[in-house]
């Protein structure tokens, strides 16, 4: 009898062990979309750090053989690491970057840290000689604005830490090193330079590079950083809309807008029909990489600038760090044939360097805010839908997590969509299409309640 009960509690053990809660799943009329989804998740989830790690809750942001973490990374990975569930490690990874904002370091933080709950000896020395990107403080305001948005979680935009990150960012950060909108192109190259300055020591050369573009040598300014400029100032006007700081944000707003004219105004290259992506220390634009990021940022106002950039990233060749943002991109800018095929190559087994983590979470991203088009706003408990399928196909994105619920998303076609809320609370559901013509329908937002669906049709 005491053999045959052990026996049943070893069969419900192992029973549960299979039948834990497999997190979200895709299904879809195309196998190879299930397949690139599949891939996808199993690769991003690798990189979840041990439960041991003395850093705490964390996921792999950075080269691999690191095992750590860097700002830029994380930044662009942390909403493809909520629809994956990992809440904890993205509120542990960025409670860490905005403690760091130090005076000592001229109001950066830690670019990068590890396992160990240490700077990474890859690019920290100590307080005078380390390695920066610049873009990265407006980079972590954006995600944060991002995912108050997307969980609701309000830390992310009125915590204490948090509060100061961005209050010494859009302010003593920008005045340190020389960022104002109408300083750029004349600001000095090395701003807040270690006495005596080594050029050939890079923990001294790029104490605060101006660009994520990192090999071009002698640059005053990054297209990029301009651009994560506006985003960074917009996304804090945001959060001072929420706090009803109604003019602070205005003039946050005002100062944004001020980046994105610069580079209406300065960067756009005539002859070569796109912009130029760096300004160097003689005074001369050039051309690099860079441009991916007037997209990710959304810098850029609708037009032909706009859908020459689209075309030039098009129809070049790019490494996979800039390719992990062209399935969101192209299919929030038109391009969903384009998306759909990098999507299926970022996941291929032959494509190289596809390990690298910012490319199993970019197609996550690709897959919930691109082709499913998901889109969550937490100040009015609304999530938007829109589906960039192949005409005629169908797909399902199954326990999603946003705004503290569950949900499933299911489009028919572009005809008919159903969302079904499995949480406790109600949720405001905006469910758009696109016509004939290819132009965005609006329907009315419906109310889903807890334990229900709801069904919206084109037409």
């Amino acid at each position: 009898m005491k053999r045959t009960f052990f026996l049943y509690l070893l069969i419900c053990a192992c029973f549960g062990a299979f039948a834990q809660d497999p997190g979200v799943t895709f299904k879809s009329s195309d196998p190879a979309l299930e397949t690139a989804f599949v891939r996808a998740k199993e690769m991003a989830l690798s990189y979840k750090g041990k439960t041991s790690d003395p850093v705490g809750p964390w996921y792999e942001s950075a080269l691999p053989p690191r095992s750590a973490f860097c700002m830029r990374d994380v930044a662009h990975q942390t909403i493809g690491g909520e629809v994956l569930g990992l809440h904890k490690e993205n509120k542990n990874m960025l409670r860490i970057f905005v403690k760091g904002i130090s005076a000592s370091k001229d109001w950066c933080s830690f670019w990068e840290m590890n396992h160990l709950g240490k700077p990474a000896v890859e690019d920290y020395r100590n307080d005078e000689a380390f390695w920066y990107n610049l873009n990265a403080n407006f980079d972590v305001i954006t995600a944060s604005w991002k995912l108050y948005l997307w969980t609701g979680d309000e830390e992310y935009i009125k915590g204490a830490d948090f509060v100061n990150f961005q209050e010494k960012s859009v302010n003593e950060f920008i005045d340190s090193w020389v960022l104002q909108a109408d300083s750029l192109l004349s600001r000095p190259t090395h701003p807040n330079a270690p006495v005596p300055f080594n050029v050939k020591d890079n923990f001294h050369r790029c104490r605060g590079l101006p660009s994520y573009s990192e090999g071009v040598p002698n640059i005053k300014m990054g297209v990029d950083l301009v651009a994560a400029l506006y985003s960074g100032l917009n996304s804090y006007a945001n959060i001072l809309d929420v706090k009803g700081q109604t003019k602070k944000a205005k003039l946050y707003r005002e100062k944004a807008a001020a980046y994105q004219k610069n580079i209406d105004t300065y960067w756009w290259n005539e002859a070569g029909s796109r912009y130029n992506t760096f300004y160097s220390d003689s005074h001369k634009f050039g051309l690099d990489e860079g441009e991916t990021f007037l997209l990710w940022f959304d810098a850029l106002k609708e037009g032909e600038r706009k859908e020459k950039t689209i075309q030039h990233l098009l129809n070049n060749k790019w490494n996979v760090e800039n390719l992990s943002y062209f399935p969101l991109i192209m299919y929030q800018n038109g391009q969903a044939e384009k998306a759909y095929e990098y999507m299926l190559h970022l996941t291929d087994p032959g494509t190289k360097r596809r390990e690298y983590p910012e490319v199993s979470f970019g197609v996550v991203k690709g897959f919930t805010e691109g082709l499913m088009g998901m889109e969550a706003d937490a100040r009015i408990g609304r999530i938007s839908t829109l589906y960039r399928g192949k005409k005629g196909s169908s797909a399902t994105l199954k326990d999603v997590p946003v705004l503290n619920t569950l949900v499933t998303i299911k489009h028919d076609g572009n005809r008919k969509s159903t969302l079904t809320n499995h949480g406790a609370k109600k949720i405001l559901w905006q469910a758009e299409f696109l016509n004939d013509e290819g132009e965005l329908m609006v329907k009315k937002a419906v109310w889903v309640l807890p334990k229900a669906s709801r069904e919206v049709n084109r037409i």
